[in-house]
């Protein structure tokens, strides 16, 4: 592993250990973590003599400039002239003292530094899309296709007991099959597991949306389990106490994969907004009336107002253009 990705994994772990990691460093160090036993230890070890440095904090006044100096003369080598203290400022609370001086200096850097050498290192990978959507091929033969504005964090390299994946926003994995390693999706506080299926997952601020097209998909989340077979699909809020799975009524989800949007008895209030977010549009239905109103036909990659065009002539209704907006009324 080399020394620059050292220094990185140490910021990020230190960082989520401090509570400061923003959710793509989070998911980076998670993806890091999953991708071999060692870095599970590594990150075990680290928490460890976190909570201890929090301990030892909390009972014991700390000398920052003794604690600096030990450390530099623990990490130094013997060959080099001995460390002189250097008295400098500091205005950190205990928490950050503990952290960067007891886990970082000390914890992370002799874990890393005691991985095997020679060996190539697992690198934590990125996929990420802005304006339109991508796929590729995971490193264990998965495909996975993102949505616009989504993200995955993943190792170089499958290894361990899982295949582990950190995703952000929304993406459609067609997973490669292997019993022995099953793939394991992170995303807000559920967790998504299988061996070898189809399936789509949403985040969408903080709900998680998991829609299966073949074989099983286990959703966990706060040690509660839930099996989704095809069609068949869950919705997880902040508050939900229960994980209730329920009947897919069509396939809106896929429009992005498949450039269709596949209406099957689906309420305009549902294509409209799943249209909305496709064309970047501001579509809104100017009468609570027209909401449930049911519609049966597929788009193929039609223009908008083409669309637009199908909905009016089938529900009479008209389509007004108002600034930014078009009002179906």
């Amino acid at each position: 592993m080399s020394p620059q990705y050292n220094d990185m994994m140490q910021d990020l772990l230190v960082k989520l250990l401090l509570g400061e990691a923003t959710p793509e460093e989070q998911a980076t160090v998670q993806a890091w973590i999953a991708a071999s036993e060692e870095n599970n230890r590594i990150f075990l070890q680290t928490k460890k003599l976190w909570e201890e440095s929090r301990q030892l904090a909390a009972t014991r006044p700390i000398d920052v400039d003794a604690a600096w100096l030990r450390m530099q003369q623990r990490l130094q080598p013997k060959d080099t002239a001995p460390v002189v203290p250097v008295k400098k400022a500091f205005n950190y609370s205990w928490l950050r003292i503990a952290a960067l001086f007891i886990v970082l200096a000390g914890g992370i850097w002799w874990a890393l530094s005691t991985q095997q050498e020679g060996a190539e290192p697992v690198r934590s990978l990125a996929l990420q899309t802005t304006t339109q959507p991508i796929s590729d091929t995971l490193p264990d033969g998965s495909i996975v296709t993102l949505n616009k504005a989504s993200r995955i964090n993943y190792p170089s390299k499958f290894s361990g007991n899982t295949r582990a994946i950190a995703l952000q926003g929304e993406a459609f994995f067609d997973v490669a099959p292997n019993k022995d390693q099953p793939f394991v999706i992170t995303v807000n506080d559920v967790t998504v597991r299988v061996v070898g299926t189809s399936f789509n997952i949403r985040s969408e601020g903080s709900k998680t949306e998991v829609i299966v097209e073949t074989g099983i998909v286990q959703v966990m989340r706060h040690n509660k389990v839930v099996e989704l077979k095809p069609k068949e699909k869950i919705v997880v809020q902040p508050q939900d106490s229960v994980l209730q799975k329920e009947a897919v009524a069509d396939q809106l989800h896929n429009y992005y994969r498949t450039k269709e949007f596949v209406c099957d008895n689906t309420p305009l209030w549902k294509l409209v907004e799943v249209l909305n977010e496709a064309y970047g549009s501001n579509i809104v239905i100017g009468r609570n009336s027209l909401r449930n109103l049911p519609l049966n036909t597929t788009f193929y990659n039609e223009p908008l107002d083409n669309i637009l065009t199908v909905i009016s002539a089938t529900f009479d209704i008209e389509v007004v253009r108002k600034d930014d907006a078009i009002v179906l009324q």
